[in-house]
Parts: C-alpha cells; structure tokens; sequence
C-alpha cells in the first residue's frame, strides 16, 4: 500500500512483480487524485480516507503525481518479463481448402489491445498485414484464416513481434470408384493439369506400394481402370513433393477399402 499523507506519498517508491497491484489510500483531511505521467492510470478524486487500486501487468517504471498536488510524485518499478506476443496454429500442415485458427496472447493480459497479423505466402517477397484484432479476456486473440500455399505468419503487439510460424499445404486430392473406373482429382493454388499421382496399395506389412502411375488430365482430373486383386484391396492416390510443385507438399487421398471375390 502507498499512503497519501499531507506530506506526500508514503513510500515515494515501491518495487513489484508483473501482476501485483498497488493500493493508495488518501490519508490526509484534504482531497487527492493519483495520475500517472504518461497516461497508463489515473484515479478519481480521493477524499480522505478513500483509496484506488491498480494491477501491472507489464514490467516497466511508472512515475505518477498528484493531480491537485503537483509537486508530490511518486515511482512504482515493475519487475518481470519484458512485454511479449505469442502466435500458434491449430494445424501445422493442412490439405488445399482446409481452415485454420491462429491464436495467441499478449504477456499483460489486457483486453481489448490491438494486435496485427501479418503473413508471408510462398512466392511472396515480404510479409503483409492481413488483419488487426482486439484481443479478449486474458489478452487473447483469434483469427481464422485459409492458407492457400506455404505461408508463414506473425503477429505484432505495438512494438513487439512474435516469432514466426510456417503452416504447410498439401494438394486437395479426391479419389472415388464409378466400377469399373477409377477417378482421381487434385487441387491446388495453380493448375496440377500434367501432373502425375500414383495409385497405391497397401500391402499385408502394412506398406504403401505404387501400383500405377497415373496422369492428371487438362482439368486436373484422370479416370482410370485397374485389375483389382482378390481378397481385400485398400487403395489411396499418393502426390510426390516434386509433382505438388513449389510452395506445396506431398500430398494423399482418402483411403478406399474394396472388397472383390
């Protein structure tokens, strides 16, 4: 507690920890109002026996004064970590398509802060600014976004910056069966028209083996046959980093499992 006596404050100065609070109680018969110099708080005005209490949340030195005493000052020092944004994603590698969330915190904890994301897309020379949020309760944010390539991102707090994140994509590719085709599409950013998947099985160990070597048509598409095997057939279409192309990695579809007797 800081007292406020007729002769000023008491202690003048005080040293806490990120996230302690102070406590100023207006001692004197006279009124009082505590006001900090560069605008972070200021109470009301205090009549005797009043107080005001406020919570730091970044390290730093704040110098106050009394508002209707001037001449008497005072200096708290926060000691702690120095200001700091976080930045995550719900997914570090997502299909072509996919949605996902960037999240993070602001190290005060304060609601309502501004705090910019900013992203750099594979191909692109610098990083732009996509999006300025508030942040909520506890100093929180949360932006959605669709990659559409490789594409890192940070956030930035007034001066601070988050380190940086890379969210990897993967070509969308669907397979399907229309007996006795097969059809087989992959999706990008740019056309994949040309490119060449593989049609594989997985053996009884258990291991991806390719089976045909299949290439996309004009429209990114091919349909094509292939002699089951019989038993138990469980197939998928395999994309290599080299087809998906620059700014992409390698990529899959959904599993089929077809019975032939």
């Amino acid at each position: 507690m800081v007292a406020i006596k007729p002769t000023g404050f008491n202690p003048e100065t005080r040293t806490i920890s990120t996230g302690d609070s102070i406590r100023w109680r207006n001692d004197d018969t006279v009124n009082h109002q505590v006001v900090a110099d560069n605008g972070h708080f200021a109470s009301p005005v205090l009549r005797p026996g009043q107080s005001y209490t406020r919570q730091f949340n970044v390290s730093g030195t704040y110098r106050y004064r009394d508002a209707l005493e001037p001449i008497e000052r005072g200096t708290i020092f926060v000691r702690g970590p120095a200001p700091s944004v976080s930045i995550g994603s719900t997914a570090g590698t997502v299909f072509y398509g996919s949605a996902i969330r960037l999240t993070g915190t602001i190290s005060s904890g304060a609601a309502n802060q501004l705090v910019e994301i900013w992203s750099r897309p594979y191909g692109q020379s610098s990083p732009m600014k996509v999006a300025e949020l508030r942040t909520v309760t506890g100093g929180a944010f949360d932006y959605p976004t669709i990659p559409k390539v490789l594409t890192e991102y940070y956030t930035r707090w007034g001066s601070r910056q988050s380190a940086t994140i890379t969210v990897g994509v993967r070509p969308r590719i669907t397979f399907t069966r229309r007996a006795p085709y097969f059809i087989v599409g992959a999706r990008a950013q740019s056309s994949l028209a040309g490119r060449w998947v593989y049609l594989q099985r997985r053996s009884p160990l258990a291991q991806w083996v390719n089976v045909k070597k299949v290439r996309l048509g004009s429209s990114g598409a091919r349909r094509f046959t292939y002699r089951l095997r019989n038993g138990r057939n469980v197939l998928r279409i395999f994309m290599t980093t080299n087809q998906a192309g620059a700014g992409y990695l390698w990529s899959h579809s959904r599993t089929l499992l077809i019975r032939k007797r």
